[in-house]
Parts: C-alpha cells; sequence; structure tokens
C-alpha cells in the first residue's frame, strides 16, 4: 500500500469519528409573527353568542322509536340556562298517555290472530284484548347537563345559510310507565282453568271471565333511568332556533304486560329467572332501550345575544 492511500485511509477515519462526536444541529420550528392589520387579531371576529348567559324555553313534540308494542306521542317543554355558550343545564317533561299511544303492527298481529290455551292464558287472556295489557308511558321528565362542542353553518338547499351547533346531553330521567298490575292469586293458570273445566261449564266461564278481566287491571310506577342523546340546533333568528333531538331512557319495564320469567332452570323461584312461574310482577320487567325523536323550536332570553369584538 502507497504513502497516498494511507493517507486517504486516515482521512475517512478523522472523518467518520467527528461524524459521531460532534453533535448534530437541532430543527426548531420558527414562530410565525403576524403583522400589519391582523396582528393581534382573534380568530372570529363579530361572532353572535347564543346560548351564553341565557335563559332557554322550547316546546317540543316527539315520538318513541323502535317499540314492540305501544308507540307514544309526546307533547313537551325544555326549560334551560346557560352559563357558557358550551355548557348548559336543563329541565325537561313530555307527556304521553292512552290518548298519545299508537298500537304496533306486531300488536294488531297478535289481537287478530293470537291463540289462546290453558297454558298462555295467564299471558293472553284475550287475544283480541292484549292492547290493554301492554305497557305505555305516561309521561317523562328529568334534568341534564348539555355540552356543545360544535358549532357552524348549515346550508339548506345551497341557498339559505343558517348558524348551527351540535350538542350532547345526559342526565337522569323519571318515566311514569303504566304497567299491567301484579297477579299473583293463582288466576288464569292452567291448574286453574282446567279444574274449573272439569267442575263444569259454569265453574269454567266464570273462572275464565276473572281471567279475562286481569287484563284490564294496570299499575302505575315512577322508573329512574339514565339519559343521554344529541340534538342540533338551527337558529332562524338571534332569539329562536328549531332543534332536533334524540333521546334515549333505558330502563327494565313489562312492556308487553306478560308471564315472563320468575324461575330458573330447576324450575325453582328465581325473580332474575328467565322461565315463566304463573305470576305477573317485577320479575317479568325486561332491560328495553327507550328512545324518542323529538322537534322544538328554542326561545332564548334575553332576547339579544351578544356579538364578540
Amino acid at each position: 500500500m502507497n504513502t497516498a492511500s494511507r493517507w486517504l485511509i486516515a482521512l475517512g477515519l478523522v472523518l467518520a469519528t467527528a461524524g459521531i462526536l460532534i453533535d448534530p444541529p437541532h430543527a426548531e420550528a420558527q414562530e410565525v409573527q403576524v403583522t400589519g392589520p391582523l396582528a393581534g387579531a382573534p380568530a372570529v371576529r363579530k361572532m353572535r353568542i347564543y346560548r351564553a348567559g341565557r335563559f332557554q324555553i322550547q316546546p317540543e313534540f316527539g315520538a318513541t322509536l323502535v317499540d314492540e308494542f305501544s308507540r307514544t306521542l309526546m307533547i313537551g317543554a325544555q326549560i334551560g340556562y346557560h352559563f357558557t355558550d358550551w355548557l348548559g343545564v336543563h329541565a325537561f317533561f313530555d307527556y304521553g298517555g292512552d290518548l298519545l299511544s299508537l298500537n304496533t303492527d306486531l300488536t294488531d298481529q297478535v289481537e287478530s290472530t293470537g291463540q289462546r290455551t290453558d297454558n298462555n292464558a295467564l299471558s293472553l287472556p284475550d287475544p283480541a284484548g292484549f292492547d290493554k295489557q301492554i305497557g305505555r308511558i305516561n309521561f317523562l321528565t328529568g334534568i341534564q347537563a348539555t355540552f356543545i362542542p360544535l358549532r357552524g353553518k348549515l346550508a339548506m338547499f345551497q341557498a339559505l345559510f343558517v348558524d348551527t351547533d351540535f350538542y350532547l346531553f345526559a342526565g337522569v330521567a323519571f318515566a311514569s310507565v303504566k304497567e299491567r298490575a301484579d297477579i299473583k292469586d293463582g288466576t288464569c293458570t292452567a291448574a286453574t282453568l282446567r279444574r274449573a273445566r272439569d267442575m263444569g261449564a259454569g265453574a269454567f266461564d266464570t273462572a275464565n271471565r276473572e281471567c279475562i278481566a286481569t287484563q284490564d287491571q294496570t299499575a302505575t310506577r315512577l322508573a329512574i333511568a339514565p339519559t343521554f342523546g344529541v340534538g342540533l340546533s338551527m337558529y332562524f333568528t338571534d332569539y329562536v332556533a328549531m332543534t332536533l333531538e334524540w333521546r334515549a331512557f333505558p330502563f327494565k319495564w313489562n312492556t308487553s304486560g306478560t308471564d315472563e320469567g320468575g324461575m330458573n332452570k330447576g324450575r325453582d323461584p328465581d325473580k332474575n329467572g328467565p322461565f315463566p312461574d304463573e305470576q305477573i310482577d317485577a320479575s317479568d320487567r325486561t332491560s328495553q332501550f327507550n328512545q324518542m325523536f323529538k322537534l322544538g323550536f328554542a326561545f332564548y332570553l334575553p332576547y339579544k345575544g351578544k356579538i364578540t369584538k
């Protein structure tokens, strides 16, 4: 190896060592300095503040969704106060009741084609009267916190632009529900009907009338449930908005008025068991993911909202 080659190798080793030992320069982000008339300006100017420091009064109309046996139309209202433009608290009340309840297609089918035997007489005393025993919602009330994370503009028909915000809410609800009353005296059981039939036509007719009469016996209670949902507010003026809202309020209730549980696999008493126990009571309530959709018109007070600089 000649002298020139040795010098080249030595120079390469020195450069490689220097590359390892020398700390490479660090890249740093450069702060962008806005100059001119926009220096120090806020991200949004002259933005309307629709909610902060204002009361909200909102009449509304809605209907329950995904119902098995009875759909309830609801008329009600909300009232609330917004501490900021993104946080508020509301109370609500929606009334339903028998006059605003509609039977579903499934209920109509049971009434027209349902078959009764001694074994299912407790659950279906008279197919034609099935709608008398199904559960219904009388009213729904509660309180909730409302969070508004998004706002912007919504284009309608590519011509009309309205200020819009998207909100979330969660709270506690109290539902007044009407269910079939408890039946624990042996009425409508297969053994009672067969024994009456053996005693003669008169005895059976009496037992059968008593069984059918249980369809008209109802009880009302107040169910406590969590409530949560989402909504959209579209502001047509400084103090009027149209709202579209979906609400969920899950709880247990006996929507069909039938004998759904009360015994375990061994046919021993068990209030959480899946097998009929020939009684109508609290063990027949099943978990239901109750839902409703509402249309409302919100009015804000004071009438004039703030506008940012």
